[in-house]
Protein backbone atom coordinates (compact mmCIF):
# COMPACT_ATOMS: atom_id res chain seq x y z
CA UNK A 1 0.00 0.00 0.00
CA UNK A 2 1.54 3.14 -1.29
CA UNK A 3 -0.15 5.83 1.09
CA UNK A 4 -1.74 5.00 4.81
CA UNK A 5 -5.66 5.02 4.39
CA UNK A 6 -6.36 7.51 6.71
CA UNK A 7 -8.34 10.79 7.69
CA UNK A 8 -9.37 13.68 9.94
CA UNK A 9 -13.01 15.45 9.53
CA UNK A 10 -14.14 17.80 11.81
CA UNK A 11 -17.84 19.35 11.37
CA UNK A 12 -19.45 21.95 13.74
CA UNK A 13 -22.77 23.25 13.38
CA UNK A 14 -25.12 24.91 15.67
CA UNK A 15 -26.36 21.73 16.67
CA UNK A 16 -22.91 19.15 17.09
CA UNK A 17 -19.51 19.27 17.15
CA UNK A 18 -18.25 16.09 15.62
CA UNK A 19 -14.30 15.25 15.26
CA UNK A 20 -13.86 12.08 13.32
CA UNK A 21 -9.98 10.35 13.31
CA UNK A 22 -9.81 7.11 11.38
CA UNK A 23 -7.39 4.32 10.38
CA UNK A 24 -9.36 1.99 7.56
CA UNK A 25 -5.84 0.03 7.78
CA UNK A 26 -5.58 -0.68 11.83
CA UNK A 27 -6.51 -3.66 14.00
CA UNK A 28 -10.14 -2.24 15.26
CA UNK A 29 -8.79 0.48 18.18
CA UNK A 30 -11.67 2.52 19.17
CA UNK A 31 -12.08 5.90 21.19
CA UNK A 32 -15.68 7.05 21.43
CA UNK A 33 -17.22 9.50 23.16
CA UNK A 34 -20.62 10.51 21.53
CA UNK A 35 -22.59 10.79 24.77
CA UNK A 36 -24.94 8.32 24.07
CA UNK A 37 -23.50 5.07 25.22
CA UNK A 38 -25.54 2.23 23.07
CA UNK A 39 -24.61 4.61 19.95
CA UNK A 40 -20.86 4.14 21.41
CA UNK A 41 -21.23 0.12 21.56
CA UNK A 42 -22.50 0.55 18.41
CA UNK A 43 -19.82 2.33 17.06
CA UNK A 44 -17.34 0.12 18.30
CA UNK A 45 -18.52 -3.25 16.28
CA UNK A 46 -17.79 -1.20 13.39
CA UNK A 47 -14.72 -0.85 14.80
CA UNK A 48 -13.51 -3.94 15.69
CA UNK A 49 -15.20 -5.90 13.52
CA UNK A 50 -13.96 -3.56 10.19
CA UNK A 51 -10.74 -3.96 12.06
CA UNK A 52 -10.55 0.18 11.35
CA UNK A 53 -8.87 2.53 14.08
CA UNK A 54 -11.64 4.81 14.80
CA UNK A 55 -11.94 7.57 17.36
CA UNK A 56 -15.08 10.16 17.21
CA UNK A 57 -15.80 12.76 19.35
CA UNK A 58 -19.13 14.39 19.43
CA UNK A 59 -20.33 17.11 21.35
CA UNK A 60 -24.18 17.28 20.68
CA UNK A 61 -27.69 19.20 21.95
CA UNK A 62 -28.69 15.59 23.61
CA UNK A 63 -31.05 17.55 26.10
CA UNK A 64 -33.14 18.14 23.13
CA UNK A 65 -32.50 14.22 22.09
CA UNK A 66 -30.12 12.37 20.13
CA UNK A 67 -31.72 12.47 16.90
CA UNK A 68 -28.78 15.58 15.58
CA UNK A 69 -25.89 13.99 17.17
CA UNK A 70 -26.07 10.45 15.50
CA UNK A 71 -26.98 11.52 12.36
CA UNK A 72 -24.01 14.33 12.15
CA UNK A 73 -21.78 11.39 13.28
CA UNK A 74 -22.99 9.71 10.42
CA UNK A 75 -22.40 12.40 7.93
CA UNK A 76 -18.87 12.94 9.27
CA UNK A 77 -17.80 9.49 9.41
CA UNK A 78 -18.85 9.45 5.57
CA UNK A 79 -16.39 12.28 4.42
CA UNK A 80 -13.67 10.60 6.42
CA UNK A 81 -14.31 7.32 4.62
CA UNK A 82 -14.61 8.94 1.49
CA UNK A 83 -11.41 11.45 2.11
CA UNK A 84 -9.33 8.37 3.05
CA UNK A 85 -10.10 6.31 0.21
CA UNK A 86 -9.12 8.64 -2.70
CA UNK A 87 -9.53 7.25 -5.85
CA UNK A 88 -10.69 4.08 -4.60
CA UNK A 89 -7.82 1.96 -6.69
CA UNK A 90 -7.24 -1.44 -6.12
CA UNK A 91 -10.23 -2.04 -3.36
CA UNK A 92 -12.78 -5.27 -3.88
CA UNK A 93 -15.51 -2.60 -4.03
CA UNK A 94 -17.72 -4.86 -2.96
CA UNK A 95 -18.61 -6.42 0.09
CA UNK A 96 -21.46 -8.62 2.27
CA UNK A 97 -21.53 -10.28 5.53
CA UNK A 98 -24.24 -12.02 7.73
CA UNK A 99 -23.88 -11.82 11.64
CA UNK A 100 -26.27 -13.86 14.05
CA UNK A 101 -26.34 -13.42 17.35
CA UNK A 102 -28.56 -15.68 19.48
CA UNK A 103 -31.84 -15.20 18.35
CA UNK A 104 -31.28 -12.51 15.92
CA UNK A 105 -29.50 -12.44 12.25
CA UNK A 106 -28.33 -9.27 9.92
CA UNK A 107 -27.51 -9.33 6.14
CA UNK A 108 -25.84 -6.19 5.17
CA UNK A 109 -24.78 -5.24 1.52
CA UNK A 110 -22.17 -2.71 0.80
CA UNK A 111 -21.27 -1.10 -2.97
CA UNK A 112 -18.28 1.74 -2.44
CA UNK A 113 -19.97 2.82 -5.74
CA UNK A 114 -19.25 6.35 -6.08
CA UNK A 115 -23.29 6.64 -5.61
CA UNK A 116 -25.38 7.35 -2.57
CA UNK A 117 -27.92 4.76 -1.90
CA UNK A 118 -29.61 3.01 1.00
CA UNK A 119 -31.93 0.43 1.58
CA UNK A 120 -32.91 -0.71 5.10
CA UNK A 121 -35.64 -3.19 6.35
CA UNK A 122 -34.97 -3.76 10.03
CA UNK A 123 -38.25 -3.98 11.85
CA UNK A 124 -37.12 -3.19 15.62
CA UNK A 125 -38.94 -4.57 18.69
CA UNK A 126 -38.80 -2.15 20.84
CA UNK A 127 -38.55 1.85 20.02
CA UNK A 128 -35.61 2.55 22.56
CA UNK A 129 -32.22 0.76 23.33
CA UNK A 130 -31.41 2.19 26.91
CA UNK A 131 -30.75 6.37 25.69
CA UNK A 132 -30.84 5.29 22.00
CA UNK A 133 -33.80 5.99 19.66
CA UNK A 134 -33.97 2.95 17.28
CA UNK A 135 -34.97 5.12 14.83
CA UNK A 136 -31.80 6.68 14.37
CA UNK A 137 -30.21 3.95 13.35
CA UNK A 138 -31.66 4.56 9.70
CA UNK A 139 -30.82 8.33 10.31
CA UNK A 140 -26.91 6.82 11.05
CA UNK A 141 -26.68 5.02 7.97
CA UNK A 142 -28.16 7.68 5.87
CA UNK A 143 -25.72 10.36 7.05
CA UNK A 144 -23.25 8.25 6.04
CA UNK A 145 -23.80 6.95 2.47
CA UNK A 146 -24.97 10.58 1.56
CA UNK A 147 -21.53 11.66 2.46
CA UNK A 148 -19.38 8.35 1.83
CA UNK A 149 -20.93 7.75 -1.28
CA UNK A 150 -21.89 3.89 -1.09
CA UNK A 151 -25.11 2.09 -1.99
CA UNK A 152 -25.81 -0.13 1.08
CA UNK A 153 -28.31 -2.54 1.85
CA UNK A 154 -29.35 -3.77 5.40
CA UNK A 155 -31.97 -6.61 6.27
CA UNK A 156 -32.30 -7.93 9.81
CA UNK A 157 -33.51 -11.38 8.90
CA UNK A 158 -34.52 -12.26 12.16
CA UNK A 159 -34.56 -11.12 15.71
CA UNK A 160 -36.84 -10.52 19.23
CA UNK A 161 -34.53 -8.47 20.89
CA UNK A 162 -33.94 -5.36 20.01
CA UNK A 163 -30.59 -4.90 21.31
CA UNK A 164 -29.28 -8.42 19.11
CA UNK A 165 -31.01 -6.57 16.45
CA UNK A 166 -29.07 -3.68 16.34
CA UNK A 167 -25.74 -5.23 17.21
CA UNK A 168 -26.20 -7.82 14.37
CA UNK A 169 -26.51 -4.87 11.93
CA UNK A 170 -23.44 -3.11 13.27
CA UNK A 171 -21.33 -5.99 13.34
CA UNK A 172 -22.39 -7.09 10.02
CA UNK A 173 -21.74 -3.50 8.57
CA UNK A 174 -18.13 -3.40 9.76
CA UNK A 175 -17.50 -7.05 8.06
CA UNK A 176 -19.27 -6.30 5.13
CA UNK A 177 -16.93 -3.09 4.97
CA UNK A 178 -13.92 -4.71 5.77
CA UNK A 179 -14.15 -7.01 2.68
CA UNK A 180 -15.27 -4.55 0.33
CA UNK A 181 -12.03 -2.03 1.46
CA UNK A 182 -9.61 -4.70 0.86
CA UNK A 183 -7.14 -4.50 -1.43
CA UNK A 184 -7.07 -7.25 -4.50
CA UNK A 185 -4.11 -9.04 -4.51
CA UNK A 186 -5.03 -9.75 -8.58
CA UNK A 187 -5.95 -6.06 -9.31
CA UNK A 188 -3.48 -3.83 -6.83
CA UNK A 189 -3.52 -0.59 -9.30
CA UNK A 190 -7.06 -1.26 -11.02
CA UNK A 191 -10.17 0.59 -10.82
CA UNK A 192 -12.86 -1.80 -10.13
CA UNK A 193 -15.04 -0.08 -12.56
CA UNK A 194 -15.71 -0.58 -16.52
CA UNK A 195 -16.01 3.12 -16.47
CA UNK A 196 -12.91 3.98 -15.06
CA UNK A 197 -13.90 5.81 -11.66
CA UNK A 198 -16.18 6.13 -8.91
Amino acid sequence: MSTPRTAQVTRQTAETLIDVQINLDGTGLSNLNTGIGFFDHMLDQIARHGLIDLDIQAKGDLHIDGHHTVEDVGITLGQAFAKALSDKRGIRRYGHAYVPLDEALSRVVVDFSGRPGLVMDVPFKSSVIGAFDTQLTYEFFQGFVNHAFVTLHIDNLKGENAHHQAETVFKAFGRAVRAALELDPRAPHLMPSTKGSL
